[in-house]
């Protein structure tokens, strides 16, 4: 079979210039730009990388016209549905669901890591209290390359195992210490016997002095939240870990730096802005103002929870979390929750206007996850901090994928300079 090319015509010399067309299983082509520097002497331009694959990736194919997200070929509703979070760990990492033994064995894996070092409890000391929850996440994740140094040779699959079960392991130890230790409680101790979201729950919400109970409808709706931000393809926070991974750092340091990209209220903070924007609304009789001023480009008002970089369509997430949100309200007795009636009232609003329909402005994963985590009791400086435990088997997995990758080089951007020139040096008495 003759491969496929794309030419490149010069206007201005009429030197042309073929390149390879590479085809994926699914999804658009993509032409090896690789020797374009070198044939042309030029390089590309594309602020933001959104029309350039910087990888091949077996692990999450999304299709943002038809808003469609799959792990190795699952749909996500599907794996939100019926799967534990472990089970969609295990599969982006080893590329299928497991089958019993697979799943018994995998938890035990993961139950072996679950508790943190002793020492690093005195990091936490080191923070203030008001520290934002991803503050410390980022300088404790960061330090665990510091107790564990059987998992630190890169060039050694068992080490990088190790490693990635020990992250996935020990993100919700991690989170629901950073919890604790905002509000002055005591540290709670994982409890393998419960499942990965219950053990997160209790870790977060149980105290010495009295017996716990949590509903497993919001154990359920906890396990999905987690499923639904497993992974993401190539967005800023993976992007990171795979540049941070490329110069062949640790895999601890990898992590804390996707944490740091994940920080960015562009990325994982839109939920904390969803619910900062719903109070600012505060009532269903003021959606068409704040509609209208959505609309007017002079106004820095913006309807947060609508559209996406990638989708083009209703966010496969945002509809299982809807569905989600109502279970959860009732179950923790909020019988008539103000957040959510507003929300809904303003996403069928918007869904009927066409500003927002010819822009394909649909409501993404942000719009309802907010309210149901706040539904739950967690303040909302917690928000980015939970989908930093959910999004850390994403990140391994594409760091481990990285790893194996034999193609894969240290990431190195280029530029198009526009400043000076250059210039003759002015001695400082003549300047």
């Amino acid at each position: 079979m003759t491969q496929r090319t794309v030419t490149l015509t010069d206007n201005a010399t009429g030197k042309e210039y073929e390149f390879p067309i590479m085809e994926g299983t699914e999804g658009p082509d993509v032409v090896d730009m690789r020797a374009f520097y070198k044939d042309t002497g030029m390089f590309t331009y594309d602020p933001g990388f959104t029309s350039t694959a910087s990888c091949d990736s077996t692990l999450t194919f999304i299709d943002g016209e038809k808003g469609i997200l799959r792990h190795h070929g699952y749909a996500i509703e599907d794996l939100a549905e019926h799967c534990s979070f472990p089970e969609v760990c295990f599969l982006l990492l080893r590329g299928e669901l497991p089958n019993h033994g697979q799943k018994e064995t995998f938890k035990d894996e993961i139950n072996n890591h679950t508790m943190v070092h002793d020492q690093i409890i005195s990091l936490f000391h080191g923070f203030r209290r008001d520290a934002h929850p991803m503050a410390i996440m980022c300088g404790v994740v960061g330090a665990l390359s510091a107790f564990y140094h059987d998992s630190l040779d890169i060039s050694d699959p068992d080490q990088r195992w190790r490693a990635s079960l020990r992250l996935i392991a020990k993100m919700p130890t991690i989170a629901a210490m950073v919890y604790k230790y905002s509000i002055g409680h005591p540290f709670v101790q994982p409890n393998n016997e419960l499942s990965y979201a219950e053990n997160f729950l209790r870790m977060t919400f149980s105290v010495p002095a009295a017996r716990w109970y949590i509903s497993p409808k919001v154990v359920r709706a906890m396990n999905k939240i987690f499923v639904l931000h497993a992974d993401h393809e190539q967005n800023a926070s993976t992007s990171t870990v795979r540049l941070a991974g490329s110069s062949q750092a640790n895999p601890f340091a990898c992590i804390a730096a996707g944490i740091a990209s994940l920080w960015g209220p562009a990325h994982g903070g839109a939920n904390e802005a969803v619910l900062r924007m719903l109070a600012e609304i505060g009532h269903k009789s003021r959606i068409p103002e704040f509609i209208k001023r959505a609309k007017d480009k002079d106004d820095p008002f913006r309807l947060m929870g609508f559209g996406h970089r990638v989708y083009k369509n209703y966010d496969p997430r945002a509809k299982v979390l809807r569905d989600s949100a109502r279970d959860v309200l009732t179950e923790m007795g909020v019988i008539e929750e103000p957040l959510m009636e507003l929300a809904l009232e303003l996403e069928r609003i918007a869904l009927e206007d066409e500003y927002f329909v010819e822009r394909k402005l649909f409501p993404n994963v942000d719009f309802y996850s907010g309210i149901i985590l706040k539904a739950m009791g967690f303040p909302t400086s917690m928000f980015t901090a939970l989908f930093a435990l959910g999004r850390t088997v994403g990140w391994v997995a594409q760091w481990n994928e990285m790893m194996s990758d034999k193609v894969q080089k240290i990431g190195r951007p280029r530029q198009l300079y526009i400043g000076q020139k250059s210039r003759d040096f002015v001695p400082l008495e003549k300047r």
